[in-house]
């Protein structure tokens, strides 16, 4: 993994301190939980979540925690807020995170500024299993059916990625009342052995006619709601070959999300990819021309910019960092005056760990 050259700050999203794992649930009785099935360990968090013994009894010394949750914005999209939620002492972390995307439960008065939960209204987690290959089993009550057909895809999004934001965490499994779920209820929707991040959030209309050539490839673009600055991702199909996918994808990028998803395009209209992307021990090495930079400063690449490119990159397979080079240009610097000392990493916007 690379290291942190430098520290990033302006429009970043704040990041996510995760450490430890989760603790298994008991499930109901008549849930029959995967053969294969570990428990799902509470995290055990480390210094900014230290005990303090006092008269034979262990507090907490933070009462909260940050929680990233994949909630729905006010243009109906698909987008993870991070959010202070109570520390866990009892409770599962992956039940507690699922919790707070129930409709009128405890995240309503923690949610942003025109931001909205997705799951129905008084939805239960009955029980959460964590296998070894990485799917995680979530047992839901009943109440899970109720909801709008229009609002399926939105629920099926934020479960998958709020709870594959942790690393080995690859696939989501659903049950309802400890009944395997193999299509959503109301409309539905394929899920199959399982729903993962493969399957796409904010699937945006393209007028690609080869379908088969293309690859669906999630893009993080930047918006804005009352002052909150946040990341959204947008699944695009992207007409390519394997040898030209991550110049496909850049390129795709510099064309901008299209006119219906009330996102931002960062990028100058005659900002050009000059060379050949070269993939090398997990880092991609990218070159563009100097339109890339912004106007005002020397050498000077926007935080939104370099932070859409390293998100939407690093979500490809072998691909840990991003080594963005100006053509004439020596050194790049961020916003701040901060330089680019080695590649970027996705951890400096998103750290996650294993669970």
């Amino acid at each position: 993994m690379y290291k942190r050259g430098i520290l990033l700050t302006g429009s970043i999203t704040m990041a996510i301190l995760l450490t430890g794992c989760f603790q298994g649930e008991e499930s109901l009785e008549d849930m029959d939980p995967p053969q294969n099935a570990s428990p799902v360990d509470n995290i055990e968090d480390g210094e900014d979540n230290e005990s303090v013994a006092g008269d034979g009894e262990e507090t907490s010394v933070n009462e909260t925690v940050p929680r990233e949750l994949y909630l729905v914005d006010a243009n109906g999209m698909v987008a993870a807020q991070t959010i202070e939620l109570p520390n866990p002492e009892s409770k599962e972390v992956a039940s507690q995170v699922l919790e707070h995307l129930v409709k009128g439960g405890p995240v309503t008065s923690m949610l942003p500024n025109g931001f909205q939960a997705v799951l129905p209204e008084g939805t239960q987690i009955l029980g959460v299993n964590l296998q070894e290959d990485g799917t995680i089993v979530v047992d839901f009550s009943e109440e899970f059916q109720d909801y709008d057909a229009k609002e399926e895809l939105q629920i099926l999004e934020s479960i998958t990625h709020t709870l594959t934001q942790f690393e080995n965490v690859n696939t989501v499994q659903l049950q309802i009342n400890g009944h395997a779920v193999k299509e959503m209820p109301v409309n539905g929707t394929p899920i199959g052995e399982g729903y993962s991040r493969a399957n796409g959030i904010n699937v945006t209309e393209t007028d690609t006619t080869d379908l088969i050539n293309s690859k669906a490839v999630t893009m993080y673009y930047p918006t804005e709601h009352d002052e909150n600055r946040y990341y959204v991702p947008v699944t695009q199909y992207v007409e390519t070959n394997d040898e030209e996918i991550y110049a496909s994808i850049i390129q795709s990028l510099l064309e901008g999300p299209g006119f219906n998803t009330n996102v931002q395009h960062v990028f100058n209209s005659t900002t050009l990819l000059t060379g050949e992307p070269t993939l090398s021990d997990g880092v991609l090495n990218l070159t563009f021309n100097e339109d890339i930079l912004l106007k005002d400063g020397e050498g000077v690449i926007a935080d939104e910019v370099m932070e859409t490119i390293v998100r939407t990159l690093t979500e490809q397979q072998g691909i840990e960092a991003v080594d963005v080079k100006v053509e004439n240009v020596e050194q790049l610097v961020n916003e701040n005056g901060e330089t680019y000392e080695e590649p970027v990493t996705k951890q400096q916007f998103t750290p996650t760990e294993k669970l």
